[in-house]
């Protein structure tokens, strides 16, 4: 598992490691910014509209923004790739409960499979679970991707020259 400033590379990686991300709380006005700008819909903007919808009963976040924290979550934790968290694809991305405003979110990475790939030895691809828990521990959001993970072994020699 890698620490604080350490990257990932492909032969670091086995499927079973969990990788837990430190939390952050989901503010009302946060989220009315975000749906303002990217998913402007009434029950992501206003307490009235979302507590009048039959299945939010309440102000929601929009689950791009739970996405995008999620995401921030991932990018400053410990699960960090050589290279960046770089997608080739995702399998699942649902939100089987809204986040709501107070809200505090973590996110747990469990590494399912590890493959090298064929046409180009210098990657491997690697499929993750990302779930974003609250602070009641209910699954606010789940995602597979599959990641393009550099493999340590492949990489460009470092120039002796600083």
């Amino acid at each position: 598992m890698s620490t604080a400033g350490e990257v990932l590379w492909f032969e670091d990686l086995a499927p079973g490691q969990v990788y837990r991300t430190a939390s952050a709380p989901l503010e009302a006005e946060a989220m009315k910014a975000f749906a303002a700008q990217w998913d402007p819909q009434p029950f992501h903007l206003d307490e009235a509209a979302g507590a009048a919808h039959p299945l939010f009963r309440g102000l929601a976040a929009s689950g791009w923004h739970t996405a995008c924290l999620s995401m921030r979550l991932i990018v400053t934790g410990p699960f960090r790739i050589a290279g960046g968290q770089i997608g080739a694809g995702m399998d699942e991305l649902r939100w089987p409960i809204p986040s709501r405003p107070g809200d505090v979110l973590r996110v747990e990475t469990e590494v399912l499979e590890c493959r090298p790939s064929r046409s180009r030895p210098e990657i491997g691809l690697v499929k993750v679970r990302h779930t974003t828990f609250n602070q009641r521990n209910e699954v606010a959001q789940v995602c597979t991707p599959t990641l393009v993970v550099p493999r340590r072994a492949m990489r460009a020699p470092m120039s002796a020259a600083g």
